[in-house]
């Protein structure tokens, strides 16, 4: 029997910018890498691509704890560095800047001084995990999840709800094995999570009490150094997953059917994206292996964020 559906399209990307030899961390050390790489050198390992309202795309570097901005001509400059390990960046409608930190939970950072402060410490005062990544609602609502190491062994990793302006904070689900990168749908009844350790992305409703009822296994994919990592929502609706580990960005229609993928012209690190561009339809993806960002055109464009900007 044929498949039912048309093979997905294949779209090369290409190389949009690449930290230069300047702002590259060679021989210093890195707990970071100590930990997750086996004490492997490390230059740099990029995360957490953001737009803001002048088309400035903001990221991250996990090891070294520095916030960066590039430029739409793509020159980067250094923003912040802290002490810490920034994982997720997502701005919000106000422009306010805020920050998935593993060590220190949510941050906010003043891209005027760089100064870093936190804004979510703790839940209830327990820590958290590990913080990983975040998504702002269309109501100004903040989640995030809290990975920590989890994974098969321990599938303990939590997905929060947390409103900035009242402080109030829900968990919505706490049995979760790595969850990673999130995405709401357009109508906010649905959080789409990456679940890295099961290689999957998770469909997780929310009723009209704001409860997560019914957590479904949406995408599931196979093979790889990793699983899905960053996510975003095209304008269909439609769930774009980068799968780390293999250097490809996945793109499927509001059913999960792959209409498009985007391979790496450089390493497998395909760990987030965003959309940005003139129409909104240039995904811009953080390849942390070789520290650039890929850029790619997609037959579809991206839902705007709660900056204005790209998922």
């Amino acid at each position: 029997m044929a498949f039912p559906h048309p093979d997905p399209i294949l779209i090369e990307a290409d190389v949009f910018t690449t930290l230069p030899p300047a702002l590259r961390q060679t021989g210093k050390p890195s707990p970071w890498a100590d930990k997750n790489r086996r004490g492997a050198a490390v230059d740099s390992f990029i995360e957490g691509p953001s737009f803001d309202l002048a088309g400035n795309l903001w990221f991250v570097d996990i090891p070294f704890g520095r916030i960066f901005r590039a430029s739409p001509r793509g020159e980067i400059e250094l923003i912040a560095q802290y002490e810490g390990q920034p994982n997720g960046l997502k701005i919000d409608a106000k422009g306010r800047i805020f920050i998935a930190d593993f060590q220190h939970g949510i941050l906010m950072l003043d891209p005027d001084t760089g100064s870093v402060t936190t804004a979510l410490g703790d839940a209830d005062s327990e820590g958290f995990k590990g913080c990983n990544d975040l998504h702002f609602g269309p109501d100004g609502m903040l989640y995030f999840t809290d990975q920590g190491q989890t994974g098969l062994q321990d599938p303990s990793g939590r997905v929060y709800r947390w409103d900035p302006d009242s402080g109030r904070l829900d968990c919505l689900i706490d049995k979760v094995p790595s969850p990673n990168g999130l995405v709401l749908d357009k109508s906010g009844h649905t959080l789409y999570v990456a679940v890295t350790r099961a290689n999957a992305v998770w469909r997780l409703p929310i009723s009209r009490s704001q409860r997560v009822v019914k957590a479904g296994l949406f995408l599931q994919f196979s093979g790889g150094r990793a699983g899905p990592d960053g996510l975003a929502l095209t304008s269909d609706n439609g769930v774009v997953v980068c799968q780390t580990g293999m250097g490809l960005v996945w793109v499927h229609d509001a059913l999960g059917v792959p209409v498009a993928v985007v391979r790496s012209p450089k390493g497998l690190g395909t760990t987030n994206c965003a959309f940005g561009g003139p129409e909104g339809r240039t995904l811009y993806i953080t390849e942390s292996d070789s520290g650039s960002i890929l850029c790619a055109e997609l037959p579809v464009s991206g839902l705007p964020m709660a900056s204005g900007w790209g998922q």
